[in-house]
């Protein structure tokens, strides 16, 4: 028999999984509802970042993410979702809903992304010298594609200059704003949370002679004049377009290449400064020659495991239609 409608205990189990996905600064604008047997997602409008992300580019990235965890938890429990993106035109919270597609039994690769939510994390140590093997890359770049992105992976010293260039031009231009940094600092935790970037998390204090920009999320130092990362792994995700769909979807493809890595035992960080500045997020995109839009900046490698940060507890985050 077809399910015709979700039930409470399918969206407190869903949402389980959606709560790991991941936002900037951890401020997971993300709430979730049952109306008419559906799951809906969306931006919660006290958790938006008016200085850091004053078109909420960054928060439909993290709800699509959200998304893509609420579609893996349930077709693992046997009832996949059919998803519509922004179902309600003029509703620009609402980012999507979910209602029931016909039940079958979770694809193996669907049952190994699930497994992998609860171990993903960003990590923003250094990441050890061995390079990425070619099979792995290519599993990244099948996971953008499988959500109608695409995945690009810098290689050679030429292109990585470039791009590493305009990355710390643009994390230059947000340094000096004083507003982007206070909003920074506000969930920086030093102190047990649900919420924010925990400083134990956050790295090792950036330093002039960086490849790339690093957040001010760090308290420890390491040797002076000591490199991060002499040779990153780094990949830019894009998409075909840019429109509040398209960021919507390309969520979905962060969190299935972001689970595929962790799959892959693989470390990542996101470094979103390039796309967070328009003239930066050009320069990108020419710098590129690719059609579409650059959506995010990750950096790849094999790394000292960590721990997922905090997160709210589920009845926080679900409404009653």
């Amino acid at each position: 028999m077809i399910s015709t409608a979700f039930t409470p205990t399918d969206l407190r189990t869903a949402v389980a999984a959606a709560i790991r996905a991941p936002s900037m600064h951890n401020t997971q604008p993300w709430r979730f509802r049952l109306v008419d047997g559906g799951i809906e997602v969306r931006i919660d409008p006290d958790r938006l970042l008016p200085a850091s992300d004053p078109t909420h580019w960054a928060a439909r990235l993290s709800c699509g993410a959200a998304v893509f965890n609420l579609r893996l938890a349930l077709a693992v429990a046997g009832t996949p979702a059919e998803v519509r993106l922004r179902p309600y035109p003029h509703d620009l919270e609402t980012v999507a809903r979910l209602v029931p597609g016909r039940p079958r039994p979770a694809t193996p690769a669907e049952q190994d992304l699930h497994a992998a939510i609860r171990q993903r994390h960003s990590n923003r140590a250094p990441f050890w010298p061995n390079p990425v093997p070619a099979d792995a890359r290519w599993r990244l770049i099948q996971a953008a594609h499988a959500e109608g992105a695409w995945l690009e992976m810098i290689i050679g010293a030429g292109p990585m200059q470039a791009v590493a260039e305009i990355a710390r031009s643009a994390n230059r231009v947000l340094e000096r704003d004083r507003n982007y940094q206070a909003e920074l600092a506000r969930w920086v935790r030093t102190f047990p949370a649900v919420d924010g970037v925990p400083v134990e998390a956050g790295g090792l204090v950036p330093e002039p002679q960086d490849l790339l920009p690093q957040r001010a999320f760090a308290v420890r130092t390491r040797a002076p004049g000591r490199d991060f990362e002499p040779e990153p792994l780094v990949a830019i995700l894009g998409s075909p377009g840019d429109t509040a769909t398209d960021q919507i979807a390309t969520g979905q493809a962060l969190q299935r290449v972001l689970l595929t890595a962790t799959d892959s035992r693989l470390a990542v960080s996101m470094l979103s400064q390039p796309i967070e500045v328009p003239r930066a997020r050009e320069q990108l995109r020419l710098a590129l020659g690719k059609s579409g839009t650059p959506q995010m900046v990750m950096r790849i490698g094999y790394g000292q495991s960590g721990w997922p940060p905090p997160r709210r507890d589920i009845n926080e985050v679900i409404d009653l239609a």
